[in-house]
């Protein structure tokens, strides 16, 4: 995944149905306080560590039998987890760009499937560079190397408290 715009998202197509020019997205999230309304509503998940850049993207979706859980090789690799985000799908969620957020998003999102109803995202950061044998001579990831960001969408409990709202993914270190 590749974002130009400064951050990635994950979000339900439903809800930006209206969104069909850059008039249309601008109106929707140009603005950070936009931004919060869509996660807020469930909508949105920002995957944002501050920059452009391209990003290898891993979405695991789970079920209340068989939770979405990082692998014994991305626990050994993480770098943080974020509070958890709700998301409320209605079948499916795109990843990509905030520049390529719409109904249908473009060439270059990607498409889950997510069962119908309100879930929690955790997005976790991956150090996969610092895997032996994760780059090739010119630095680039190898087939098989690690993402740098995975995504745990699990079904939303009753007794989950609040849900993260800020368009930064992950808390600032403490220093």
């Amino acid at each position: 995944m590749a974002t130009d715009a400064g951050m990635l998202v994950m979000w339900d197509p439903k809800r930006f149905e209206a969104v069909a020019d850059y008039d249309t997205w601008e109106d929707e999230l140009l603005e950070d306080e936009d931004i919060v309304r869509h996660i807020r509503a469930g909508a949105l998940v920002p995957l944002n560590v501050g920059g452009d850049g391209a990003f290898g993207v891993l979405v695991r979706s789970g079920t209340a039998d068989a939770p979405a859980r990082l692998t014994d090789r991305e626990t050994a690799h993480q770098l943080v987890a974020s509070q958890p985000y709700l998301f409320v799908a209605r079948g499916r969620a795109l990843v990509g760009g905030i520049e390529d957020v719409s109904a249908d998003g473009s060439d270059d999102v990607i498409e889950c499937l997510v069962p119908e109803g309100r879930h929690t995202v955790i997005v976790h950061l991956i150090d996969w560079q610092a895997e032996p044998g994760s780059q090739g001579e010119d630095g680039r990831p190898v087939p098989g190397a690690l993402p740098d960001f995975v995504v745990l969408i699990n079904p939303a409990q009753p007794s989950q408290g609040a849900y993260r709202t800020a368009v930064q993914t992950f808390e600032a270190p403490n220093g």
